[in-house]
């Protein structure tokens, strides 16, 4: 039976999931659409909310454009790159590589989402040229599914502009936050990484349970998955061949990024926000690659898996942009929807509503920037109102931001290039884990309540 409902959904999304940047487009289309009867917006008002929004989050695509490029590089360095093929020929059975795939990219993915999505397609990869009868589409899909717990671990964007300094908190959440909100209350707060244990003990489980049988097993040949081992570097003769291969200068730059990480950290006692994260992953990556040269190529060869994020960001500021644009009727739609939630929300439903909002938003803006700039204002509002704890209204937030990202393909893209594969090749799995997280999701949001 279980089995059964697998096939109707990996082929349901093998017949009606488009091309990520198709999917851009429809969403943008429906959102036009609904703005005009439930804003009372005239088309030129919503053409122009669009407009003004397309341009609107290039920092943060910048942000979260080196979060995926420092990971992915830092993914790659040989010492990295070695222990993940170590540690690929441990698994002996389908299942049990399945298993592992999900739960070494579920934890990556807490740490730094760039980092845990690279480093378990990548891990992936290096199973499927080792084992024989492994459904290729599935492990590919167990590397993605990880991807669940990314806003509720260190690199969660949300919690980390909640507990940045100078983030306008105050402005943004119309007086609710006047200090920040420190990451012991967000993510480490014990109630979120116990819900972070269970959905992961929960996707290692079904997504071993998902694998298909013998004679439906869709495997890919090993040899299509080796790379052309890279070539050692010529002896360095002239200063700037010197300088390119110079582990003392990769030294030196990175001990002088990570001491200020330690003298913001640990001396200041500043929160560890978005740009600590990229700056950790940064400099380790330069050291772990030995030579400036060496990095430069590895970073090179990570910006393209950064393509869709480059692409289609504008597309979905433009969404942000109608769902925030308020027009000559004084509505904007992002209000109604979040409106909506609120008018059926008691101090103890509040945060599970607060996390459907969210995830419905998603859909058509998944970024936390975009969510912060939409639901802040009014969720941070009421939930002070109704006394529900800030640190809960945003984790119930984040959460949301990362449940759909299980079938809302945009983040997926750069798995999916590393892999040489469609979207809908996975999202028939992922349908299951978001069913499966949900109610894992729901139920802890109520009992933190």
């Amino acid at each position: 039976m279980f089995q059964r409902i697998i096939r109707f959904c990996v082929k349901l999304v093998q017949k009606y999931l488009p091309e990520p940047f198709i999917f851009a487009i429809i969403l943008t289309l429906v959102a036009f659409i609904i703005a005009m009867p439930i804003c009372k917006q005239t088309p030129m008002e919503v053409v122009e909310h669009w407009g003004n929004g397309v341009w609107s989050l290039l920092a943060f695509a910048m942000q979260m454009a080196l979060v995926l490029v420092s990971g992915s590089a830092l993914a790659a360095a040989p010492s990295i790159k070695r222990g993940i093929s170590a540690l690929a020929a441990k698994p002996k059975t389908p299942a049990g590589a399945i298993a592992l795939v999900t739960g070494i990219s579920a934890l990556a993915c807490w740490l730094n989402w760039g980092f845990g999505l690279i480093v378990g397609v990548i891990f992936a990869k290096e199973i499927a040229k080792k084992l024989k009868g492994v459904d290729y589409r599935l492990l590919i899909a167990s590397a993605y599914s990880g991807f669940v717990v990314w806003h509720a671990g260190l690199s969660g964007s949300i919690p980390l502009t909640m507990a940045t300094p100078g983030s306008n908190l105050e402005k943004v959440t119309q007086g609710a936050l006047t200090q920040p909100v420190p990451i012991s209350q967000t993510i480490l707060a014990p109630q979120n990484l116990i819900m972070v244990a269970v959905v992961i003990v929960a996707i290692v489980v079904v997504n071993a349970l998902m694998h298909p049988k013998e004679d439906q097993v869709i495997a890919i040949e090993p040899s299509l998955l080796f790379e052309e081992a890279p070539q050692p570097a010529p002896k360095a003769v002239t200063p700037a061949e010197k300088m390119e291969n110079s582990r003392l200068l990769s030294w030196v730059i990175s001990l002088l990024g990570l001491s200020y990480l330690v003298i913001h950290l640990f001396i200041n006692g500043d929160s560890f926000d978005l740009g600590s994260v990229i700056m950790l992953f940064l400099f380790l990556g330069i050291i772990l690659h030995g030579t400036p040269l060496a990095y430069v190529k590895a970073f090179g060869k990570s910006v393209s898996g950064a393509a869709g994020i480059v692409l289609q960001f504008p597309f979905y500021a433009g969404i942000m942009g109608i769902i925030t644009g308020v027009g000559a009727s004084g509505i904007c739609l992002g209000e109604v929807i979040s409106n909506a939630c609120v008018n059926i929300s008691t101090p103890k439903t509040y945060p599970l509503f607060t996390f459907f909002c969210a995830a419905i938003l998603n859909m058509f803006v998944p970024s936390g920037g975009g969510h912060w700039a939409i639901q802040a204002p009014i969720m941070f509002t009421v939930g002070a109102a109704l006394g529900v704890d800030a640190g809960l209204t945003g984790m119930a937030i984040s959460w949301g931001d990362a449940w759909t990202n299980l079938i809302q393909p945009f983040w997926a893209l750069p798995a999916l290039a590393i892999a040489k594969l469609n979207a809908k090749d996975i999202m028939g799995f992922c349908i299951i884990d978001l069913f499966v997280t949900g109610l894992i999701i729901c139920a802890g949001l109520l009992l933190w309540a």
